[in-house]
């Protein structure tokens, strides 16, 4: 069940309370609203400048009444210099070659995520996601987004499909919606790596930031997100400098 919020376009719902998939013990509620029509574009840029994340032609963010955990965050790019550690990271698969592709479904990606989401996330929100879930995923958007998909450059396994990433094209930066791998190549730090490529790519099309969702402290899920700073967080008085408290 929704409440709707006002009666001006666009036009925002909040949801029923429900179990919060990342801290414990707590109820979240979210904020959001529809991305159609000639505006789609324009408002997801709006809103994602205010904290938001889409989800196929929704925006949403989070809206407890006693919590404000969720920080929406990205990635500074021209103050970006990645570390040792990130270098390491590169160089482990510098044997992959990533390309920009349409956002069209095809069972090989899908099939990845269901490798995926079997070794990695089994029994949570997306563990019973079928194909046509996935279409809906990525062709479902009235926004402007594609797929990354990083493949062997050469050897016996030259093609193979090893990670993917969905990816919005906002006028400022690349939002990262959704990125999934093959959890035999785990050794590789996939996760980290298409953050880094997608640093660079947007490094490269001149754009300031990459988007990275929300990031929430003491959630070891999302520690990771800590270390691409310098990051800045939205907050009631704008973006400004995260840093952990």
């Amino acid at each position: 069940m929704t409440e709707q919020l006002g009666t001006r376009f666009p036009q925002f719902y909040l949801t029923s309370p429900a179990p919060c998939p990342y801290l414990p013990g707590r109820q979240e509620r979210k904020v959001f609203t529809r991305l159609s029509g000639e505006v789609a574009r324009t408002l997801n840029d709006a809103l994602t400048h205010a904290g938001f994340r889409r989800s196929q032609n929704i925006a949403y963010k989070p809206s407890c009444e006693t919590c404000q955990a969720c920080v929406s965050v990205r990635v500074v790019v021209d103050a970006f210099e990645p570390s040792r550690s990130f270098q390491r990271v590169s160089a482990r698969s510098a044997d992959l070659a990533g390309e920009v592709v349409d956002p069209w479904a095809t069972e090989e990606q899908f099939a990845l995520l269901r490798r995926y989401l079997d070794a990695r996330h089994e029994g949570g929100g997306m563990s019973d996601m079928t194909m046509f879930d996935y279409v809906a995923m990525v062709e479902d958007s009235a926004v402007e987004t594609h797929l990354v998909e990083y493949r062997q450059k050469s050897g016996p396994n030259a093609g193979d499909l090893i990670a993917v990433a969905l990816t919005d094209l906002l006028c400022d930066g690349l939002s990262m919606v959704y990125s999934f791998f093959d959890p035999a190549e785990g050794g590789r730090s996939l996760g980290t790596f298409m953050v880094l490529d997608h640093i660079e790519q947007a490094r490269a099309r001149g754009l300031p930031y990459v988007y990275l969702g929300y990031w929430i402290e003491g959630c070891r899920k999302m520690s990771y997100k800590m270390r691409f700073g310098p990051l800045e967080a939205h907050t009631p008085s704008g973006w400004t400098p995260l840093k952990a408290r």
